[in-house]
This record gives C-alpha cells, structure tokens and sequence, in this order.
C-alpha cells in the first residue's frame, strides 16, 4: 500500500513505522496530538477512486496528514460505496490503534456520510456508525467528519 505526504512524497517506511516515527516525533517536539482518519471516494466514468487519509492535528499547531489513493472498476451503489470508504477507513484506524494507545493519542474514525436524512449517504448512516463504534473507535460523521468530507475530498483528483 503506497502512501504520501500532502507535498506529494512518498513515504518509503511501512506506514506504522511511518506514523509511530511522526508520532515520537511530535511528542518530543511537545505537541499534544490527535489523529483523524477518514475515506472519500469519487466515480469518474467506469472508475471509483478512494482516498484514504491519516490526518495528524497538532493541539493549537496545526496539522499534516498522510495519505493513500487506490482505484478500482467495482461498480457501488451509493449505501455500498459509503460503507466500503468506512471499511478503508476501519481498516487503517485498526492496523495503527495499538501505536495510538500506547503514546495516548486520541483518534476519530470519520465518515463521509451526511446525518441529514435527505441526502442520499445518510442511508449508510446506521450500519456506518455501528461499524466504527463497534470496532472500538470514536466516530464523526458529517458536518464534524473533516478528515473524510475535506480531506481526503481533497485528495480524490
């Protein structure tokens, strides 16, 4: 799994080295940090591109994150896509929580799904949410969801 820094280059370690060295890093540095990690994905033609990013928050110093784009021919509904962008999401939050728990750093897992029930990925909104807190993991979900909604919306080309 390939992953990037925002200026674009590529991070050589695995990413749970990758973020553990980030991690000790900013503790040392004195920075309280939280991290947020969140999916969106986008369908152009016959493809559907996902990125996925880990998003560090720097308490009163900003921020950087990482991130990770991968493509596939998979046809999704819209309930489908939102779930499988949570699944990227979970999947990461879970490969990286002991590092999370060892420095005490808290971690949101964010999703792209809007809780206003007239939009269409409010339909994932249940299955979503019980996923992620039944994983053990703290859950935002549009409007507080920036990770996914900003972020890695950003990432989506």
């Amino acid at each position: 799994m390939l992953w990037r820094k925002f200026n674009g280059d590529p991070i050589q370690l695995p990413i749970k080295t990758a973020v553990e060295e980030a991690i000790v890093k900013e503790i040392d540095a004195g920075c309280k940090l939280k991290v947020c990690i969140g999916t969106d994905s986008q369908v152009k033609g016959l493809e559907t591109e996902f990125a996925t990013v880990i998003v560090f928050l720097r308490e009163g110093r900003g921020g950087f994150m990482y991130i990770h784009n991968e493509n596939t021919l998979l046809k999704y509904s819209i309930k489908e896509r939102m779930l499988v962008e949570v699944a990227k999401s979970i999947e990461i939050a879970y490969e990286l929580c002991d590092l999370f728990t060892l420095y005490d750093v808290d971690m949101e897992v964010h999703a792209d799904i809007n809780t206003n029930a007239q939009f269409k990925s409010n339909e994932a909104l249940r299955e979503a949410m019980g996923y992620i807190l039944g994983m053990g993991f703290a859950f935002k979900a549009k409007p507080e969801a920036f990770a996914s909604s900003s972020c890695a919306n950003k990432m989506v080309n």
